[in-house]
């Protein structure tokens, strides 16, 4: 039994609907800086599929990988996730980034 089209429609409405109750405080430089050759010769893109927030998206038109970090959950699974280990991540400084709610 597996994933129906249904089942994933739920799921990413239901990620959707979590991910607007989060509050974010950017920093003014990105706390994620990806080696943009080793993405260009990156076969899966896994980074743009993996992040549960959307920050990254391969732009074909422009053959670069374009970092919305300003949305990062800092969860580290696009580092865990690049198959070059070229994502140099590190947690935004001081009280900038994700701030989560409980309950």
């Amino acid at each position: 039994m597996g994933i129906t089209q249904i089942d994933m429609e739920y799921f990413i409405m239901n990620i959707d609907k979590k991910l607007f109750t989060l509050k974010y405080s950017p920093d003014i430089q990105s706390h994620l800086k990806p080696n943009k050759k080793d993405c260009k010769n990156c076969k899966t893109k896994a980074c743009t599929f993996i992040c549960p927030a959307q920050v990254y998206e391969w732009s074909e038109e422009k053959q670069e990988l374009i970092v919305r970090y300003e949305n990062c959950l800092e969860c580290g699974a696009c580092r865990i996730a690049c198959e070059h280990k070229s994502l140099d991540w590190k947690y935004p400084k001081g009280t900038k980034g994700v701030t989560f709610k409980q309950g």
